[in-house]
């Protein structure tokens, strides 16, 4: 499963700016749609295309390595590549 990690940017961003900043900045600053990136803040699982996520690094100042990791799922379940 992909985790974004918008919430410690968004987190780190207020602190470095001293100041909030809502989603409904951040959708205005990237172009990205505000129910995309409350869905990718909030519900685990959630995909999005890659045009989003060079957007948000963009903003962020980051590398992706810092917006997104992969986290196996333990279980197995969910896996993409499983047999059935």
């Amino acid at each position: 499963m992909i985790r974004y990690h918008l919430k410690e940017l968004i987190a780190e961003k207020e602190f470095q700016e001293k100041r909030r900043i809502t989603v409904s900045e951040i959708a205005k600053e990237t172009g990205i749609n505000r129910m995309t990136l409350s869905k990718m803040l909030n519900h685990q699982g959630s995909s999005t295309v890659t045009d989003n996520l060079d957007k948000l690094c963009f903003y962020f100042n980051c590398e992706i390595e810092s917006l997104i990791t992969h986290v196996k799922d333990e279980g197995g379940e969910g896996d993409p590549l499983a047999q059935e």
